[in-house]
């Protein structure tokens, strides 16, 4: 199956109880994004699920593509919507972090390889909290992404974001195995 390079799945979660999680994680340090080459400002990470055995903050919110075991961070115990949305998830998930971009800040145009459906491997994003000057740019045309909605980004290709607003943009950002429901969960998002 193709697909195309944006995709709204069909799921949503609910926007209130995700920001309420992001609050549980307010005493939690945040990680500096380490390839400090692809933006300006502040860019930053809380992982979540990381590669068994990471424990040095970085190999933490790395998203290593040659790691096949993942786990629990002790930061996802804390936030029990994050736990539900992912148990609603039926397939291998890999890495997931919260990533903030703060105002005023960009990330440069540069491509995440090996990220694409038909590659066998997806990244979903579930904006927590957005704003309307958030600007996200997937083969130079603009993806418009709603707190608590799900898209599937073909990510191997060009992708800049920049935020314009005045508050954080969080993401709950998920890699993960492509399965038989995640093959029919996108294929029910084309159907639409």
């Amino acid at each position: 199956m193709q697909c195309p390079d944006r995709l709204r799945l069909p799921l949503s979660f609910d926007a209130d109880q995700l920001a309420a999680d992001l609050v549980r994680l307010s005493a939690t340090r945040w990680i500096d994004h380490f390839v400090t080459q692809n933006y300006e400002g502040s860019w930053s990470v809380i992982p979540l699920r990381a590669p068994a055995g990471a424990r040095h903050p970085v190999k933490m919110i790395y998203a290593d593509p040659t790691a096949t075991d993942f786990e629990d961070t002790p930061m996802l115990a804390e936030c029990p919507y994050f736990r539900a949305v992912l148990s609603s998830l039926a397939c291998p998930l890999q890495a997931v972090r919260l990533m903030r971009l703060t105002p005023g800040s960009v990330i440069r145009e540069h491509t995440d390889l090996d990220l694409s459906f038909e590659r066998g491997s997806v990244r979903l994003h579930i904006p927590v909290i957005t704003n309307a000057g958030v600007e996200f740019d997937l083969n130079r045309r603009r993806v418009i992404m709603e707190a608590g909605s799900c898209w599937y980004l073909r990510l191997s290709d060009p992708h800049r974001v920049a935020n314009r607003g005045e508050t954080d943009r969080v993401h709950l950002v998920i890699d993960a195995a492509v399965n038989d429901w995640v093959a029919s969960l996108f294929a029910a998002a084309m159907r639409e």
